[in-house]
C-alpha cells in the first residue's frame, strides 16, 4: 500500500505556514500505523494540515481537481480507504486530488480504539472532539482555497476544483457547503455518509454548489437523517441535489451499509468500484 501510495503522490503542501489559526502550538506528534480496530491505514494527532498532491498524466488531466477529506470521527483519518484510494481512482480519471489531512483531537496510542470507546458515550465524544470540528472545517476551506488560488500551478480550473469527504469528513464537506467565502467557493461537494456536525438551522448560500450525497439507511452511526437533512434542504432551496440511498432490505449487515452505494464487483472495503463524474 505504502508503494502504491507513493507512485501517485506528488508533493505534500503545508496549509499553513506557521501554528494554524485557532490553535496554540503543539509538540505531539502526527502518527500513521495500521489500525487492527478498523483494519486499515490511518493518521492522528494532525496539528498541522496539509495537501497531498495526486497528479493525473498529461493524457489524462481534464481540468478538475477534487479535496479529499477522509473520515474517522475527528479522532483519526482513515487515509487509505476514504483517502489516497479515492484520490488513485481519480486521478486515473484525470481528476487531480488533494488529501487532506485536517485537525484531529488529541489521541493516545491507538486513536481508532479511543474512537470505539468515545462514541459509545455520546457526551464524552462530544467533549472529546466538539472544539476541534469547526477548526477542521476551517481546514477545508483554507484547502479549497489554496487549489482554487494555485489552481494555474496544478493546470486545473479554478472554477472545477470540488470536495468530497466522508463521515467527518463528510461533515467537513458539509461545512465547506454552507460557510465558504467568494475565494473558497467550491464547485461542487459531495458528503459521504457526513456526520458530526448539525446544519438543520444553517442557510444554504444563495451560490450554493451542487451537492451529492451518499448515505445508507441503517448507516451503524445513525448517519441517516442528518444527510437526507442536508438533501432537504438543497431541494428546498432548489440547487438540484442528487443522492444515493439504500434500504436496509438492500444490505444485509450493517458492517456492509457504508458501502450499499458502491456496485457490487471489486472490494467493499475499497472505494476503486464507485461510480461518478466530477466535473
Amino acid at each position: 500500500m505504502v508503494l502504491a501510495t507513493a507512485a501517485f503522490a506528488q508533493d505534500v503542501i503545508p496549509l499553513y505556514p506557521g501554528t494554524p489559526p485557532g490553535s496554540s502550538p503543539e509538540t505531539y506528534p502526527e502518527k500513521q500505523y495500521f489500525s487492527k480496530v478498523w483494519n486499515t491505514e490511518v493518521v492522528s494527532n494532525v496539528t498541522k494540515p496539509s495537501l497531498t498532491v495526486f497528479k493525473p498524466s498529461a493524457e489524462l488531466k481534464n481540468g478538475t481537481a477534487v479535496v479529499i477529506c477522509p473520515g474517522g470521527g475527528f479522532m483519526a483519518l482513515s487515509i487509505a480507504s476514504e483517502g489516497t484510494e479515492v484520490a488513485q481512482y481519480l486521478v486515473k480519471r484525470g481528476v487531480t486530488a488533494f488529501v487532506l489531512k485536517y485537525r484531529l483531537a488529541h489521541t493516545g496510542e491507538d486513536a481508532t480504539q479511543e474512537f470505539v470507546t468515545a462514541v459509545a458515550d455520546r457526551q464524552k465524544f462530544h467533549d472529546t472532539v466538539g472544539a476541534i470540528v469547526p477548526l477542521a472545517i476551517d481546514d477545508g476551506l483554507a484547502a479549497v482555497k489554496y487549489v482554487r488560488q494555485h489552481a494555474s500551478e496544478f493546470g486545473v480550473s479554478p472554477d472545477r476544483v470540488g470536495i468530497i469527504g466522508f463521515s467527518a469528513g463528510g461533515a467537513v464537506t458539509a461545512g465547506v457547503a454552507f460557510k465558504y467565502s467568494p475565494e473558497s467557493r467550491p464547485a461542487f461537494v459531495a458528503p459521504i455518509y457526513p456526520g458530526g456536525e448539525s446544519f438543520k438551522d444553517a442557510t444554504v448560500p444563495a451560490d450554493a454548489p451542487p451537492i451529492f450525497l451518499v448515505v445508507a439507511s441503517d448507516d451503524q452511526f445513525g448517519l441517516a437523517p442528518a444527510a437526507v437533512g442536508l438533501y432537504m434542504q438543497w431541494l428546498t432551496a432548489k440547487k438540484n441535489p442528487r443522492n444515493c440511498t439504500s434500504t436496509p432490505k438492500e444490505v444485509t449487515a450493517s458492517a456492509r451499509a457504508r458501502t450499499a452505494c458502491r456496485p457490487t464487483t471489486g472490494s467493499t472495503a475499497s472505494p476503486s468500484g464507485w461510480r461518478w463524474k466530477a466535473g
